[in-house]
């Protein structure tokens, strides 16, 4: 291996990621006949065979995983060392992998937007994906932070609250029940409802509050969007129980939460990595602004809101990528 070059590993790395010749090729600018020709070099400096091949697939062998693993740390401590560095002459730069789930990109933005203005050398890669997504690659470490607002009971991990997401139940602006005060959950019950689907954050609260009093509700339609939920909401296909992040200016006039006791359901957004693991210096650093930063924006984009024609309790936005 003393003859194996970072170049040789980081292409068999790639190779071993995409599980093809072609598909590494495409990400590293290079041709196929050279990622070949690199991983059959790499192959024997190692003295045994790293992927076998079955139709167009790659597959690694015992030998390929153990090197797998091994690129895997190597990159990712030249990675942490870069990141140390460029700290140390006191500059913050390096790449951050967030990875968050669905109902976060009504907010996450607006955090996103001024920490990216305050360290310009940090690329922020985001994926917004369901909450079952986001626990898999937490349970992979396949990102820096998580942020989530159901906490898994079956990893090990460390979680911070950084900003409140209360639910609340959200109707058409014409509803009979809008200008009720004080409603209670029983007649609440006789509504009919549109439900995220099992499994979601949002519904298992919700779901928790009907048992502690023994209640059950219609539920007409499963959807797995909070935007597809706001639009039968508007079409008058039922009510539903959402977090007051998806509130957005286009449904202005034709949503309307509703007084109901026992909500808005109290929760928490946390940011989340895996118990024993040691944070970056860029995760270390966005972990620390989200503490610091989250409730003081929120609280004046609040107050803001609260002024204006058509009062908000948290900063409308539309979800947008930093990469």
């Amino acid at each position: 291996m003393i003859h194996a070059t970072l170049h040789q590993l980081k292409v068999f790395e790639a190779t071993a990621r995409h599980g093809s010749f072609t598909r590494a090729a495409e990400e590293l600018f290079l041709t196929q006949p050279t990622v070949s020709m690199q991983v059959k070099q790499l192959t024997k400096a190692v003295g045994l065979p790293l992927f076998e091949q079955v139709g167009k697939r790659l597959y690694l062998t015992d030998a390929g995983r153990e090197l797998f693993s091994t690129c895997q740390q190597i990159f990712s401590n030249l990675e942490q060392l870069e990141m140390k560095v460029a700290d140390m002459k006191g500059m913050k730069q390096g790449h951050l992998r967030l990875a968050v789930i669905t109902t976060t990109k009504y907010f996450m933005p607006r955090l996103l937007g001024p920490f990216c203005q305050k360290y310009p050398g940090i690329d922020v890669s985001l994926t917004v994906t369901n909450h079952e997504q986001v626990i898999e690659r937490l349970a992979n470490n396949q990102d820096d932070l998580y942020v989530m607002s159901q906490l898994p009971d079956h990893i090990e991990i460390k979680a911070h609250p950084f900003l409140d997401n209360p639910l609340v139940v959200i109707a058409p602006a014409n509803h009979p029940l809008a200008n009720e005060k004080n409603i209670t959950l029983k007649r609440l019950a006789e509504e009919t409802f549109i439900m995220r689907e099992p499994g979601s954050g949002t519904r298992s609260a919700f779901q928790k509050l009907l048992d502690s009093q023994g209640l059950s509700v219609k539920v007409r339609l499963e959807l797995g969007s909070n935007e597809a939920i706001k639009q039968a909401i508007v079409g008058g296909l039922g009510i539903s129980v959402l977090s007051r992040h998806t509130l957005t200016p286009d449904t202005y006039g034709e949503l309307t939460v509703l007084d109901v006791e026992g909500f808005p359901i109290q929760r928490e957004w946390y940011v989340v990595y895996l118990s024993g693991k040691q944070l970056s210096v860029l995760a270390s650093t966005f972990l620390e602004y989200l503490q610091k930063e989250s409730v003081p924006l929120f609280s004046s984009a609040y107050k803001r809101g609260a002024n204006s024609d058509n009062p908000s309790p948290v900063p409308l936005v539309e979800a947008t990528n930093y990469n």
